[in-house]
């Protein structure tokens, strides 16, 4: 089993320098995860022993569809109403300890692994019925509906169960861990899990309509993003708009994991601010 990255919270002393490869740009942003301290955290209305690093929200002319946030659950911390929006859906990926869910009347013990996809509207409760805390990654999106009106169903499973699948004249070192088929059309994002072995590469500079984001899992790595190489390692978190270029190379001398959201299967929508 993997360990996962999660933020290490605290805050810095007044010896350390300052600079720490945060980078915000018209093209894409980086937070490192050294960067997700104690100040930055964000605590959410209907939540009890919760804090938060939002990482993405949706901003005007940068990336719009999507927000993303890494979650800490003290113990005896969680929520029954933990959406506020009834048009969100969302995925949740638990990074460290055990988290209890009620999805849909069905209730699941998750662990470090455990994906869910929560479907437009459905009903859900969380909570840490332990004695340690807990982490995952939060990623929420306003679901768009289609004409045929087919909402996409909820679902548990754990990223070990899913195998990785190679992509092509790869040799093995870069595949991906895909939890909805890419041709289920009532899924408008996909949030995987994507791996490269020492030494694997994206050897050309992706340029596409999708808008992203990376939270970096395990490993380390040197991302091409637009027109900069930067190093990235794990807890670290990177935010693509649609059409940035990027490309990467995998830093050994262990895997390089990140779980990558994207936007997918709609229609571009004809005005500012639609997603």
């Amino acid at each position: 089993m993997s360990d996962y990255a999660i933020p290490e919270g605290g805050v810095p002393p007044q010896s350390q320098l300052l600079s720490r490869r945060a980078i915000f740009t018209s093209a894409y942003a980086v937070i490192p995860k050294r960067v997700m301290t104690d100040i930055v955290v964000t605590r959410f209305p209907g939540w009890t022993g919760q804090r938060a690093w939002v990482v993405a929200r949706p901003l005007t002319g940068f990336a719009e569809t999507f927000a993303e946030q890494i979650m800490e659950l003290a113990p005896g911390g969680g929520s029954d109403r933990p959406e506020p929006d009834p048009e969100a859906e969302a995925v949740l990926f638990v990074t460290g300890g055990r988290l209890w869910l009620e999805l849909e009347g069905a209730v699941h013990d998750l662990e470090p692994g455990a994906y869910v996809f929560i479907g437009p509207g459905a009903t859900w409760r969380l909570w840490n019925r332990t004695e340690a805390a807990a982490s995952f990654v939060w990623i929420r999106k306003r679901y768009r509906l289609t004409a045929d009106a087919v909402l996409p169903k909820s679902f548990v499973t754990r990223e070990q169960d899913v195998p990785i699948a190679p992509m092509p004249r790869s040799n093995g070192t870069w595949g991906t861990q895909a939890f909805v088929a890419p041709d289920d059309l009532s899924h408008d994002m996909h949030v995987n899990i994507v791996t490269f072995e020492p030494g694997g590469v994206i050897a050309f500079a992706e340029t596409h309509v999708m808008e992203h984001g990376l939270y970096v899992l395990e490993g380390k790595g040197v991302y091409r993003l637009n027109t900069d190489w930067v190093e990235v390692e794990a807890g670290d978190f990177m935010w693509l708009r649609a059409f940035c270029p990027q490309a990467c190379y995998a830093g050994g001398p262990g895997r390089f994991r990140y779980l990558l959201y994207k936007d997918v299967n709609r229609h571009p929508a004809l005005g500012l601010g639609g997603n």
